[in-house]
């Protein structure tokens, strides 16, 4: 499918990948509509870091994925659906787990439901790696058992199966999309990556973490943002679960290192108890098999981990005071 002069929905578009999706869609030529949580500031999040041309290529659709009537509105004339909006923080699942169902499992089904009744010609599905759970074997092909082993990745796995269903029983023409740990611009301090460039570069000298010893698959937001895309465009894509990883792994405490050693500074790692996950919770080990993606839809990375790193210490030094570095983001 080419998706040049698509009528295309993004939920969660004023997001991390939401945002970088948007951009690349619109250069595309697809005419995008985005999904955006309301709030009363009017706040468009990342969107509106784009640059004002590319803002006037978009229609806003402000509303909240747990309103199905805001979802039905959202879905009118739409041809392509890219479904990424979701609570995502895992530290934040474990205090309030009942949110996580109601927008990760709530919020996919008034999303399937309302594609379903406008038959769109595609519905691309977002899931995480973090519904493997720590690593049976590796790397992790898309035949790995699921584990729920947080509330945020239980409830991404009822979004999955969710999304498999109405495959199966309405021959839905959706495919899920798993990324693993993707990283870049516009990343909050939520994620490790920005929590250990946003300390250093505000010049402190102990950088706070939480376990350095799991082990992380890290994919730039673009290379992400290009396996979307091909996943949309594939026919082969319908009814498949396709991860988006670069198969290999990095340990958080030798992530840290090469990051202070790309920054040019030496500072201290403390392990701080507080961003420590739960022993039972805590997913050691995820590494991606991508071969199903590079076979099926002809994606793969073209970032490797120093230059993704490079673009995001530069992004991340312009834009500091976007960051909070001495406060726990949740």
């Amino acid at each position: 499918m080419d998706l040049k002069g698509k009528k295309i929905l993004v939920t969660g578009s004023e997001g991390f990948i939401g945002s970088h999706l948007v951009e690349r869609l619109i250069g595309l030529g697809a005419d995008v509509r985005a999904f955006v949580l309301y709030n009363s500031f009017n706040n468009w999040g990342w969107l509106e870091t784009l640059s004002k041309a590319d803002q006037a290529k978009i229609e806003i659709f402000t509303g909240n994925i747990c309103e199905a009537y805001n979802v039905r509105k959202a879905m009118e004339g739409i041809d392509v659906v890219f479904h990424l909006a979701a609570l995502i923080a895992i530290p934040y699942s474990y205090y309030s787990p009942e949110s996580y169902v109601a927008t990760n499992v709530m919020g996919t089904l008034n999303v399937l439901q309302a594609a379903r009744d406008e038959k769109v010609k595609k519905l691309v599905h977002t899931s995480t790696s973090e519904t493997y759970g720590t690593a049976v074997y590796t790397p992790i092909d898309e035949k790995h058992p699921l584990q729920g082993q947080s509330p945020y990745s239980a409830s991404k796995i009822g979004a999955d199966m969710l999304a498999e269903s109405f495959y199966r029983s309405f021959d839905m023409p959706v495919a899920t999309c798993r990324p693993f740990n993707t990283y870049g611009p516009r990343q909050s301090a939520r994620a490790v990556i920005p929590t250990i460039i946003s300390q250093i570069a505000s010049g402190g000298k102990k950088i706070k973490l939480g376990s350095l010893t799991p082990v992380r698959d890290l994919t730039y937001v673009k290379d992400t943002v290009e396996g979307f895309v091909k996943i949309a465009e594939s026919e082969r894509s319908i009814g498949e679960v396709i991860n988006l990883g670069v198969g290999s792994g990095v340990t958080i405490g030798s992530l840290a290192e090469k990051i202070i050693g790309l920054m040019g500074t030496s500072v201290e790692i403390i392990s701080d108890e507080q961003r420590v996950r739960p022993e039972k919770s805590e997913v050691m080990k995820l590494i991606s098999n991508n071969k199903k993606a590079m076979d099926l839809v002809g994606w793969q990375p073209t970032h490797d981990l120093d230059r993704g790193l490079k673009l995001t210490i530069d992004y991340i030094n312009n834009n500091i005071d976007r960051y909070k570095p001495d406060i726990y983001n949740l």
